[in-house]
């Protein structure tokens, strides 16, 4: 198939990947300008946009990519690409356009359903294939996929994982669009929930919640944009946790080094001390006090 490529995110990689491994005639990469990043500042292109570079494929990065002209294609494919497309460009290729969104929907519509699956405790997730509509995350079914959610899954690696899966599922819808075989199910309206644009003040941490919702927090929050504490003069990012008993004042280590809640306490499992990786709470604990009655400061 001749297919137009929308995406700028890390997401859409590997269903790139796939439909290049697949076959597939990519007439054109659109994604959004390139952004100051890094302690320089310097201009970054997007995810999609380096590996385009990089395997030279035809690359438009522009700030709204309904003020430009598109080649004409059989199909638009739209992954974490970052903006709202017209009516006009929406159906421009023959097959119309889909897009690859990381929840089962209409479960988790808006921007950030990886973290939102965690965050609500949910054991299962998946991907969903929709028709571009006006109104968000809101088009017809297409296809979707389920996966179970690890117990300790931080939403880092749940992020990949959706992304292979999104890969496989965009290849099979392909394959069903091309025999004529797609069949498409409204979604149902009373059913959607929403998971909103994360921020540093999401990942601010009140002790004086239940263990359950801030392990959650911890592991749903986790690359970015990371529940950070400082205990003593370290400061820390929590990375992995779960609810375990115990009793003491919100915020404070106890005797079984678990931190106490307003309702049990949780067990880090993992963390990252600033400017250096991830490790296990006792690898941190060789050269760094954790000690019962210490306090963390939620940052």
């Amino acid at each position: 198939m001749k297919i137009i490529y929308a995406g700028s995110g890390e997401f859409g990689l590997p269903a790139l990947r796939a439909l290049l491994d697949a076959g597939h005639n990519i007439e054109l990469i659109v994604s959004q300008p390139d952004r100051p990043a890094g302690r320089g500042r310097h201009l970054t292109p997007t995810p999609i946009a380096q590996f385009a570079i990089e395997k030279k494929l035809p690359l438009l990065r522009t700030e709204s990519i309904n003020n430009e002209s598109l080649p004409s294609a059989d199909l638009l494919i739209v992954v974490a690409f970052g903006q709202k497309i017209s009516p006009e460009k929406v159906t421009l290729a023959t097959l119309g356009s889909i897009n690859l969104h990381g929840s089962r929907l209409p479960k988790f519509r808006g921007a950030a359903p990886v973290n939102a699956a965690i965050l609500a405790g949910d054991k299962i997730t998946g991907n969903s294939i929709i028709r571009l509509a006006q109104k968000m995350d809101a088009g017809a079914i297409l296809g979707q996929s389920q996966l179970d959610i690890c117990e300790l899954e931080i939403a880092g690696e749940l992020h990949d994982r959706l992304a292979a899966d999104g890969a496989n599922l965009i290849l099979e819808t392909l394959e069903k669009l091309q025999r004529g075989e797609i069949t498409e199910s409204p979604q149902r309206e009373s059913a959607a929930t929403y998971a909103s644009k994360l921020s540093r003040a999401s990942a601010k941490i009140d002790w004086t919640k239940s263990a359950e919702e801030i392990a959650r927090q911890i592991r749903g929050m986790y690359p970015w944009p990371g529940c950070r504490v400082r205990l003593v003069d370290v400061d820390l990012t929590l990375v992995r946790a779960r609810k375990i008993e115990g009793t003491g004042e919100p915020g404070t280590i106890l005797p079984n080094l678990a931190i106490a809640t307003g309702t049990d306490a949780v067990e880090i499992v993992e963390l990252q001390p600033q400017g250096k990786r991830p490790m296990p709470l006792t690898a941190f604990r060789n050269g760094h006090p954790w000690e019962a009655g210490m306090r963390l400061e939620s940052l």
